[in-house]
């Protein structure tokens, strides 16, 4: 049969919408034609596929006019994923393998120049999305990607090293002598490596993060890491240089809960999609620590075609953003959505691209230019007008989107060297656990994410509580957002408590971690 289809599919966000491999072998002048709105690397799969079919002792029909068309012509297709299932289209055209036994696999990878297969990005993606899809289809992927995919639960995928592996699989009835020869001509297969069925790696038994016992002090910090973890609130650290900022910031991912099932393979996922994933960090919450140089795309995605940015990679994981007033002003404002709604959308006049950003932002940064306003063991430096200038580069939206802002003051020397180990991370991980249980138990979700009336439903804020909080948000000038997430982390501190309802003491506490910046 001269026409062939091969089924792949495209990468667009997080969705993987399908893709349909037309090749038509016709009589005439020799030719080889890829349309269907292919960008570079796309086309440059003539040159791949050529080489690749002669180097791996195949056919390449140089007689033939051949046309490949990636259905649907107006879906933009990119990266080298095409290049296996254009090879296996031309090959059932040509008639090498048997056409009608590729029905319900879908295929994507690269291929190099000798035929064999290289990892492509975005293979978890297409195996989640074809499991929200409900669709019952066998992928065949490289090796690399194909351990990837088959982190999906009831995923069937199969891993190929080689073109001759794939095509073995897939010859005419009668043909398995000539399939023999066909693999001395070209590379050495072996048919217990090469093509395999992969089965899903275990859940790691435990993840390593770096322990919170190594900080030793800063209590109040500590505390407020503890409700930033129990609740899902951001953070803003404030200290001079030195005073242990950064090294909480890195603790924080080992006081969050165990990821669930599909948080782990939405986190995977979006890093497959930026080529990030490894294996070894399989169900650990990813922590994000971009340069404070990053623009606005960087932090929040963009490109053509769209990429996930820093926010989405921390997806159910911490982004940490260190030297926050040094970041660019446009790269900070864009957080203000993200913050709100935990997802970002980005629109660019070729496509449009929605990718999940519900991550825990932990912010540092100094009081000053110089570090040390208000420090007790070296002076300050700064005149009013430049410590007003430096605080001025943090909007008043954004700081009030940050639901707990506390300082870390510098540790004297001798209670840094003379005091013991600070409360170990799996401590503080058993009281986090247990009041985001309880929380998730009364309203299914964390209190950071309580909108509208659930807030009023599930906080349970006692009167005189609620006529504390109501005169002192008046006295303080709080927004209506403000004061509804000092009500959210009051919460909070009434669930690490074991308390029904939320007191005054939860609010009077909660209170204390809106303060402005000193001025």
């Amino acid at each position: 049969m001269s026409l062939a289809l091969v089924q792949s599919r495209a990468l667009l966000g997080l969705q993987a919408p399908p893709v349909t491999v037309e090749v038509h072998l016709a009589n005439g002048l020799p030719s080889f034609t890829l349309v269907g709105l292919a960008d570079v690397e796309v086309k440059e799969a003539r040159e791949r596929v050529r080489s690749a079919l002669q180097n791996a002792g195949l056919e390449f029909p140089h007689n033939k006019r051949i046309t490949v068309n990636l259905a649907p012509a107006d879906l933009p297709k990119d990266s080298g994923r095409f290049d296996l299932p254009i090879a296996l289209g031309i090959l059932a055209a040509s008639g090498q393998i048997d056409g009608a036994r590729l029905a319900g696999y879908e295929f994507a990878g690269e291929l190099s120049l000798s035929g064999q297969l290289r990892a492509v990005r975005g293979a978890l993606a297409t195996s989640l999305a074809l499991r929200t899809q409900q669709v019952a289809a066998q992928l065949v992927l490289p090796p690399g990607s194909a351990e990837e995919a088959a982190l999906v639960p009831d995923a069937r995928v199969y891993r190929a090293r080689h073109l001759l592996d794939v095509v073995q699989q897939f010859l005419p009835p009668g043909s398995a002598d000539a399939a023999g020869g066909s693999a001395h001509a070209g590379a050495a297969t072996d048919d217990t490596t090469g093509w395999a069925r992969m089965d899903a790696l275990p859940r790691p038994a435990s993840t390593t993060y770096a322990d919170l016992a190594d900080v030793k002090g800063q209590a109040g910090a500590k505390r407020a890491l503890e409700i930033a973890a129990a609740g899902g609130h951001s953070l803003l650290l404030m200290g001079p240089p030195g005073s242990g900022k950064s090294m909480l910031a890195q603790r924080f991912a080992g006081v969050l809960p165990e990821m669930e099932v599909d948080e782990a393979l939405e986190s995977a996922a979006i890093a497959s999609l930026a080529g990030r994933f490894v294996l070894e960090r399989w169900a650990q919450r990813p922590t994000c620590s971009p340069h404070h140089t990053a623009s606005a795309v960087a932090l929040v995605g963009g490109g053509s075609p769209p990429r996930p940015g820093e926010i989405s990679l921390a997806h159910h994981g911490v982004l940490f953003l260190d030297e926050l007033p040094e970041f660019p002003r446009a790269a900070l404002e864009a957080l203000r959505e993200p913050l709100e709604t935990g997802h970002i959308t980005i629109a660019r006049a070729a496509r449009r691209a929605d990718f999940p950003a519900r991550f825990q932002m932990i912010a540092a940064m100094n009081p000053c230019p110089c570090g040390y306003l208000g420090a007790a063991q070296r002076a300050c430096r700064c005149t009013p007008d430049q410590v007003a200038r430096y605080q001025a580069k943090l909007s008043g939206p954004l700081l009030d989107r940050i639901d707990l802002h506390t300082e870390v003051p510098t540790l004297p020397a001798h209670e840094l060297l003379g005091a013991p180990p600070g409360e170990a991370s799996a401590t503080v991980r058993q009281r986090v656990v247990q009041a985001r249980g309880a929380a998730i138990t009364r309203q299914g979700c964390t209190n950071q994410a309580l909108q509208g009336q659930a807030i009023d439903q599930h906080v349970l804020l006692e009167p005189a509580a609620a006529q504390f909080l109501q005169t002192a948000s008046a006295r303080l000038g709080w927004s209506a957002r403000a004061t509804h997430r000092t009500l959210k982390v009051a919460r909070t501190i009434a669930d690490l408590a074991g308390a029904p309802h939320t007191q005054m003491a939860h609010v009077a506490e909660a209170m204390q971690y809106r303060r402005t910046l000193a001025k």
